[in-house]
């Protein structure tokens, strides 16, 4: 007798499973030998045990997308802004990108309610994206080892924008600053000037993505390289068998969390949910959906944008939905009309009604 059931299939996105808890602390079968014998479920070995597995689930989710995308954040206070591969921010990631400019200048620790999502960039290639997501690095910390002259100058309106309300204040104020105009600011001034990367990291990625339209002309993450010495084709060789192996592994650590925790008998009268872990990249509303060498850049205010003078023509522009917790969250979807913002150079697209969405259209 054929079964009635109908099975409903979601796609998981595994850039924003590293945050739940199943996936921290994964199920254990209680006859798992842990140390040489079968440990109790509330014994320190089998709570340590269950955090390794989650470090190793995490891991092999984390490869599955690794380099494609870039998520940035901003510190609310100064400005600060730090780049990572995944959707959340990891502790040792964050306080490695912070440069000592003072004192209070790096926190002891990462609080996540001090950093909020800034803007995402989603590309094709993970070769082309850890490439950019170098490049970023470096501007980054060249800016701040090294700034202009023209950020750490006193200018005319660094004064008024400083300068005290209440008169007296002002007067001695003016009576120190004024004839220091076209000087260096002081060492306070200065490291708060540095560590506000707001503007500059919008103008870095556009700078990135046109060096990039360059080096993909000329072949860069192509595949074809120059003459190898018969060495360096070893090498080649060997580390593309270690990334078959590593890649099966996390292919069977995935399959075996979507087959026992996942997809766990839950039924819905004659409905059954079947759960995949992949890219939904055949939704078109998904920061995946990309073609060829296509990069979207979402933003969690459209306007931060126009900090850059210019954008390449193969990206495109979209919002990112929002979020009440520090994850950052995929893309906006719009009411109606087409789910890209701008394009080219920044050139605004006009929101076209749906007329079957859109009782108003009919009318």
């Amino acid at each position: 007798m054929a079964s009635n059931t109908q099975v409903v299939r979601k796609i998981l996105d595994p850039t924003k499973l590293g945050t739940w808890n199943i996936v921290r602390r994964p199920p254990i079968d209680s006859e798992t030998v842990i140390q040489g014998a079968v440990r109790a479920a509330n014994s320190d070995a089998f709570k340590q045990y269950q955090l390794k597995e989650g470090v190793r689930l995490r891991r092999a989710l984390k490869a599955l997308t690794h380099g494609k995308n870039i998520f940035v954040y901003h510190n609310i206070r100064t400005n600060q802004v730090v780049y990572s591969l995944t959707r959340y921010l990891e502790k040792n990631s964050v306080l490695r990108q912070l440069i000592f400019h003072g004192k209070k200048t790096v926190p002891a620790t990462l609080r996540k309610d001090m950093w909020v999502p800034y803007f995402s960039v989603h590309f094709n290639d993970s070769k082309v994206g850890l490439r950019a997501y170098h490049l970023l690095r470096e501007f980054s910390m060249q800016r701040q080892l090294a700034p202009p002259r023209e950020m750490i100058t006193i200018t005319k309106e660094l004064l008024d924008r400083k300068r005290p309300r209440d008169p007296d204040d002002a007067k001695k104020f003016d009576e120190k600053y004024s004839e220091k105009v076209g000087q260096l600011m002081p060492k306070e001034w200065r490291a708060r000037a540095v560590m506000d990367q707001k503007a500059t990291s919008v103008a870095d990625i556009a700078a990135v993505l046109a060096i990039q339209e360059e080096e993909i002309k000329n072949g860069f993450a192509d595949g074809k390289r120059g003459y190898l010495t018969r060495t360096a084709r070893r090498r080649r060789r060997e580390a593309r068998e270690k990334e078959q192996e590593l890649a099966e592994r996390n292919a069977t650590q995935i399959s075996e969390f979507e087959k026992e925790v996942l997809n766990a008998p839950e039924f819905i009268p004659n409905k059954q949910i079947e759960f995949k872990i992949q890219e939904p990249k055949e939704d078109p509303n998904s920061e995946y959906h990309l073609e060829g060498d296509q990069v979207k850049v979402l933003w969690g205010d459209i306007r931060d944008a126009e900090y850059a003078e210019s954008w390449p023509d193969r990206v495109t522009h979209g919002e990112l939905r929002l979020a009440r917790d520090h994850v950052m969250a995929g893309q906006k979807h719009l009411l109606y009309g087409l789910q890209t913002l701008a394009n080219d150079e920044f050139k605004e697209k006009e929101k076209e009604k749906d007329e079957k969405k859109d009782p108003e259209a009919v009318n």
